[in-house]
């Protein structure tokens, strides 16, 4: 009998500590996107594409209030056999400047090495997107990547080295309209 009210006290713990897990960090823009009581306006500027990833700036305004923000869109749809699923992430301007000078230490200081074990470069946004690179110890190279939803790798895109330089000069185009 205790061992069952153990059991019962502590389920509810773990369940809260797995929906916690699960639960989605928002960028700044999307909670502004989300807020109730306010009318929404969201323009796209498009920027230009890294080959099937598409580069957005978004800018969002509430009109009842009159104030806005803006931020960096990306967008990828995984295609599949029978439909094909958009991840989308956002990242906000403040976080633009660490994604730029994370592509460029990656671009300068990284791919020029090699590594004797698996090893991976990360940058990491508020939001969940993700850009970096690994090494790949069989195949003896780099492999960048952007990863818009952290908790599918579907929405994980590969890029190649050259794909690096278009990459980065599509974010410095869009920082430089926000």
């Amino acid at each position: 009998m205790k061992k069952l009210l153990i059991t019962i006290l502590i389920i509810p713990f773990f369940i809260s500590v797995v929906a916690q897990d699960k639960e989605k960090v928002l960028s700044q823009a999307d909670q502004f996107s989300a807020r109730s009581g306010a009318l929404i306006q969201k323009e796209f500027i498009e920027i230009g594409n890294a080959k099937a990833l598409d580069i957005k700036i978004i800018r969002i305004k509430d009109l009842n209030s009159g104030s806005k923000i803006s931020a960096l869109r990306f967008e990828y749809t995984y295609p599949s056999a029978y439909s094909s699923d958009t991840y989308i992430a956002t990242l906000d301007s403040d976080e633009i400047d660490g994604l730029i000078k994370s592509i460029s230490n990656i671009q300068n200081n990284v791919f020029n090495t090699t590594c004797s074990n698996y090893t991976e470069y990360i940058y990491r946004s508020r939001g969940g997107f993700e850009f970096g690179a690994f090494y790949s110890k069989e195949e003896q190279k780099w492999s960048p990547f952007v990863k818009l939803d952290k908790y599918t790798n579907k929405s994980l895109y590969p890029l190649k080295i050259e794909d690096i330089i278009n990459f980065l000069s599509l974010i410095q185009k869009a920082q430089s309209l926000l």
